[in-house]
């Protein structure tokens, strides 16, 4: 049977920059009690809608309307108009849990429908229609403001672990982070400016509570401290010159 599509998702996310040389030995340790995700290694490609003047990305740096995003994302390695993509719309609520809605489509559909409104038979679900709509009223003039490309690799907890119990954890690792804010399209290629520097990478814990007690005492272990890092923050950021902090 197919694994069912989840469109909604709620959890605590954290992120840390890993160094490179401690990557494998780190994998290694991760694996006592993780195994490898379904899909173990993915190229994911995002573009994050904003107007001109980048005003989403500004009232999300000072914590307004939950801190919310609007992204097209597609996992596919060479996309095409008709190709699988996802509209998503993050935000984090009161307590700082971020939640995720999303609808499976094609880039054609989604760009679109934040762009311009219009809905078609690939655009269906009405929460996410009228969130979208909400979106256009507060911010006008949505275009396709920034494609950040990264390539992954997802470990996901063991479903039996003696002693520990079975809470969800996922870990992943992405490198080769790639952005740029001109010809913000899946089909002008990969190229772009580099996100992060070439010694680290993101690794990022996704849970929906606490961090267990074994993978804590692993980050403990590589003296790995939780940084605030959002992917298109610090995109906006290098694409306007502006001075970049790690707890962003």
């Amino acid at each position: 049977m197919p694994k069912k599509l989840e469109t909604n998702f709620k959890r605590i996310e954290t992120k840390y920059i890993v160094p490179k040389n401690q990557l494998d030995d780190l994998i290694s340790d991760l694996k006592k009690y993780l195994v490898e995700d379904d899909y173990p290694t993915s190229t994911i490609t995002n573009i994050y809608f904003d107007n001109k003047n980048f005003e989403i990305i500004k009232d999300s740096i000072n914590h307004k309307y939950h801190q919310e995003k609007i992204r097209m994302r597609t996992y596919v390695a060479e996309p095409k108009p008709n190709s699988l993509g996802f509209l998503e719309i993050k935000k984090k609520d009161d307590e700082g849990v971020g939640h995720k809605f999303r609808i499976a489509s094609n880039p054609l559909s989604i760009t679109q429908f934040v762009t311009q409104g219009i809905t078609d038979e690939h655009i269906t679900d009405s929460d996410l229609i009228e969130e979208i709509h909400s979106l256009r009223e507060r911010y006008e003039n949505l275009v396709p403001r920034m494609f950040i490309y990264y390539d992954r690799y997802s470990l996901k907890e063991k479903h039996t672990i003696k002693g520990y119990s079975f809470t969800n954890t996922r870990v992943t690792i992405d490198k080769n982070l790639t952005f740029r804010d001109e010809n913000v399209s899946f089909f002008e290629g990969k190229h772009g400016e580099p996100l992060l520097d070439d010694a680290h990478v993101i690794m990022e814990i996704k849970a929906p509570g606490h961090k267990p007690d074994w993978l804590q005492a692993i980050l403990d272990k590589y003296g790995l401290e939780e940084k605030h890092f959002s992917k298109y923050n610090t995109a906006y950021h290098k694409s306007q010159k502006l001075p970049i902090k790690h707890s962003l």
